[in-house]
């Protein structure tokens, strides 16, 4: 016959050890928001206090410790990236370069032009021959959410087409083209010099800009990302990279989940 009493022993001592290792990685809920880019301490109290902090749904209150592995931190509503070894880093890909961890063909990849300490994923991806920000990061959750069409994060671009599009090509561009049997959602489209255009979308569709400056007739001679949500590096040159900031991570996530 089993022996119950031993199976429910057991049992407890497993729970125990769980409950002793969650409350060991345990932090105040203010230090988590700092971590983040938040504010300092006092200014994150502050949000505290007020009631503009959510954890798993509920008003946190000063001083509530909280598991970053495991506990949902929202300040007004916007999920902040609260688990210790994220990382988030800014790369400019330069051209003849895929974005993918791995290539068969033996291409380079992004992956071989950022730290290798922590596998990190491309943020979307960048054809080939197109240059320019793209980011690298372990945190999936923000990922989806910055690649996602419904979350309208930007994505800018400059476009090199040789010749100035006519009024009506441009309009075409503003107002949607048919890409694989659908309308493009509508783009923000400015003349920068002849022949040169800055395109702003929010959707991610396969090579997306080259197709939708071929379908009014005006093939892309060189295409660069400049910016994605508020994320900008004019300095930043081709295949460098740098960390973001915990402002600027902060900023990503208020982006991709308004």
């Amino acid at each position: 016959m089993p022996d119950l009493s031993r199976d429910s022993s057991h049992a407890q001592h497993t729970e125990l050890v769980q409950h002793t290792e969650r409350v060991q990685h345990t932090e105040r809920v203010q230090k988590v928001l700092a971590r983040a880019g938040v504010g300092s301490r006092r200014v994150c109290d502050v949000l505290v206090s007020t009631g503009r902090v959510c954890v798993n749904g509920v008003a946190a209150v000063p001083g509530q410790r909280i598991d970053p592995y495991g506990d949902r931190v929202e300040v007004d509503g916007v999920p902040i990236s609260s688990r210790p070894g994220l990382v988030y880093i800014l790369l400019n890909k330069p051209a003849g370069v895929v974005s993918t961890t791995a290539d068969p063909q033996g291409r380079p990849t992004v992956s071989e032009l950022v730290p290798g300490e922590t596998r990190l994923f491309p943020v979307g991806r960048l054809d080939a021959a197109t240059e320019g920000l793209i980011i690298m990061t372990n945190d999936g959750d923000l990922a989806y959410r910055l690649t996602h069409p419904s979350h309208g994060v930007e994505k800018e671009y400059l476009v090199a087409v040789g010749t100035t599009p006519s009024p009506a090509s441009l309009r075409r561009l503003r107002e949607g083209v048919v890409l694989d049997g659908t309308m493009t959602s509508p783009a923000k489209v400015g003349v920068l010099s002849p022949g040169t255009l800055r395109i702003i979308i929010h959707e991610g569709r396969n090579r997306q800009v080259r197709r939708m400056c071929e379908a009014i007739g005006y093939p892309v001679e060189r295409l660069v990302r400049t910016r994605i949500g508020e994320l900008s590096d004019p300095a930043l040159a081709p295949g460098k990279w740098r960390y973001l900031s915990a402002e600027e991570v902060l900023g990503l996530s208020r982006a991709a989940y308004r």
